[in-house]
């Protein structure tokens, strides 16, 4: 539900409502639901929100790329050993992604990044 509520957000062409947001929902989320969703989107600094009225408009501070890697980094901070998370995860990784993973640790653009690596030139729904 939170990447929905997210991508419902990043259409928004100014900072929305929650009641914006519910409209735009399919599934007739309840407008608590979605303030609730919003809100925890905002504890994960995905959304920013300012003050409007007595309630508030929500911006999107992330895609849903930059919502799954918080989702990571929340796992990696919950692990004591975080050098054998991070191993384990790389020694995981398909050859395309750790093709990408190197080349993006050596500071090369994803754009350079793709076109590098074997196959389709990367897999779809990454943003740069």
């Amino acid at each position: 539900m939170e990447a929905q509520v997210l991508a419902v957000l990043r259409q928004a062409p100014e900072p929305a409502t929650a009641g914006w947001v519910q409209e735009r929902l399919e599934g007739g989320l309840a407008y608590t639901t979605v303030v609730t969703i919003l809100s925890r989107l905002h504890t994960k600094n995905a959304v920013s929100r300012t003050r409007s009225g007595r309630s508030y408009v929500w911006r999107a501070a992330s895609d849903a790329a930059g919502l799954a890697a918080l989702r990571m980094r929340r796992v990696l901070d919950g692990e004591a050993d975080r050098d054998a998370v991070l191993a384990s995860f790389v020694s995981a990784l398909l050859p395309h992604d750790e093709e990408l993973l190197r080349a993006l640790l050596d500071g090369a653009p994803e754009d350079q990044a793709r076109s590098g690596a074997a196959g389709t030139g990367g897999p779809d729904g990454r943003e740069g």
